[in-house]
C-alpha cells in the first residue's frame, strides 16, 4: 500500500500536520439511522472477517480517537468487534524509523487483539519500512549479508517475533512470509526474476521458522493484484519447483488500481482463486482490500460481493477477507480507509456485520 501514500503525501502534508494534533480531532455527530433493508453476507463461522489496523498506535499517539456510529468514543478493537470483525492483521518491520511496527509495537497491538477475542495475522515485511511489489528493501542491518547468512538471520528474526508473542500467550493463526512479494523479497538476493531459487529458499526459511514455534500457525505467501492469474501461476510454479512450502495463498485486491470496474475485478479474482486451488491444492485468503472512503455505498457493494464470492469457494477453501487500515481518516493522505472524517465507520463496513 506504500504506492497510495507516495501519491498523496505531497498534496496532503499541510492537512496531515493539522489533523495529527490532539486538538484537531473533530467532534463527531451521530450518523442518521439507516432505514435500508441491507443485510450483510452470511459466512461460515470460521471465515476471517479481518482488518489490518497497524497504524492504530501511531494514530492514537497523535491524538486520534475512534467513534461508533452514534458518536461514542470506543477502543478501536472493541469497535471493530462490534461491527462484526473477528480477525486483526498487523505488519512487522525489523528496525523502523520511529519504532512503529517494530516487535514491541506489534506485541502491544497483538495483546489488544487477543483481549478483544480476535484472531491474529502477522505480516512480516522483512524490511525496515514498506515492502510491496516495487520495494523490497533489505533491512539496513542485513544489507551486507550473503545468502546463507541472510537465511539464518531471517529465520532467527522470525523465531524471535514468534517467541515474543508466545511468551505473552499469543499464537498467531496466520503468518505472512513477506508482503506483496510479486517479484520476491529481501532484494537484491531474493529478487525472484533474478533467482527464483533464492526467493524460494527465503520463503522456506520463513516457513520453517514459523512452524518451529507453532505448528498450528498457517503460513501465507502474499501477492498483489488478485485478479492476475499469470502472475500467481508464475510465482507459485516457481516456488513449488524450488521446494518452498506454504499453507495459504494470500491476495491483495484494490479495484481502484485496475482499469476494470469492481464487479469485473471481483469476478476475475474468483476465477483466479478457483484456478489456484485446482493447481496447487492450496486455500486462498484475500488479505488486503480497500476502496475510496468517499464512496462508501460503492465500497459496501464491492465488499459484499467479494466476501460472498470468497466465502462461497468450494470446500471452504476461501478463508477470509481483510480490509487494509479501515480506521484511517485524515491520516497520511490515505484515501481508502472506511471511517469518515470525524472518526466514525462508514456504511462500507456494514458488509462485515454479523
Amino acid at each position: 500500500m506504500k504506492k497510495v501514500l507516495s501519491i498523496c503525501a505531497i498534496v496532503s502534508c499541510l492537512f496531515i500536520t493539522a489533523c495529527s494534533k490532539k486538538s484537531g480531532n473533530p467532534t463527531p455527530t451521530p450518523t442518521p439511522t439507516d432505514t435500508s433493508t441491507y443485510s450483510p453476507p452470511v459466512v461460515s463461522s470460521s471465515f476471517a472477517k479481518g482488518a489490518d489496523v497497524s497504524w492504530v498506535t501511531q494514530m492514537e499517539s497523535s491524538g486520534y480517537k475512534f467513534y461508533d456510529k452514534n458518536g461514542n468514543a470506543m477502543d478501536l478493537f472493541a469497535l471493530l468487534k462490534s461491527l462484526g470483525f473477528n480477525s486483526i492483521r498487523l505488519r512487522a518491520w525489523v528496525n523502523p524509523s520511529g519504532g512503529w511496527c517494530n516487535t514491541a509495537d506489534v506485541l502491544a497491538k497483538a495483546i489488544r487483539a487477543k483481549n478483544a477475542g480476535m484472531k491474529l495475522l502477522i505480516d512480516f515485511h522483512y524490511s525496515d519500512t514498506w515492502a510491496d511489489p516495487g520495494d523490497q528493501t533489505v533491512p539496513a542491518a542485513w544489507a551486507s549479508l550473503d545468502l546463507p547468512t541472510l537465511e539464518t538471520t531471517m529465520y532467527s528474526y522470525t523465531v524471535g517475533v514468534m517467541d515474543t508473542l508466545a511468551n505473552h500467550g499469543i499464537t498467531p493463526d496466520w503468518v505472512q512470509v513477506g508482503n506483496e512479494t510479486d517479484n520476491g523479497m529481501l532484494w537484491p538476493l531474493g529478487n525472484a526474476t533474478t533467482s527464483m531459487a533464492n526467493f524460494a529458499a527465503l520463503v522456506e526459511q520463513g516457513y520453517k521458522a514459523v512452524k518451529s514455534v507453532s505448528s498450528t500457525t498457517k503460513v501465507i505467501v502474499h501477492l498483489a493484484n488478485g485478479y492476475d492469474n499469470s502472475l500467481y501461476q508464475w510465482m507459485f510454479d516457481g516456488l513449488k519447483a524450488n521446494g518452498a512450502q506454504w499453507d495459504i495463498i494470500g491476495m491483495s485486491l484494490y479495484p481502484s488500481y485496475s482499469s476494470s470496474d469492481w464487479a469485473t475485478v471481483d469476478s476475475q479474482c474468483l476465477a483466479n482463486i478457483n484456478a489456484l486451488i485446482a493447481r496447487y491444492s492450496t486455500p486462498v485468503m484475500v488479505v488486503e482490500v480497500g476502496m475510496p472512503e468517499n464512496g462508501a455505498s460503492t465500497a459496501r457493494d464491492f465488499l459484499t460481493d467479494i466476501i460472498t464470492k470468497v466465502n462461497g469457494v468450494a470446500a471452504g477453501n476461501g478463508l477470509g477477507v481483510f480490509y487494509w487500515e479501515p480506521e484511517a481518516y485524515n491520516w497520511q493522505g490515505y484515501g481508502l480507509g472506511a471511517f469518515d472524517t470525524s472518526g466514525k465507520p462508514t456504511e462500507a463496513l456494514d458488509a462485515f456485520g454479523n
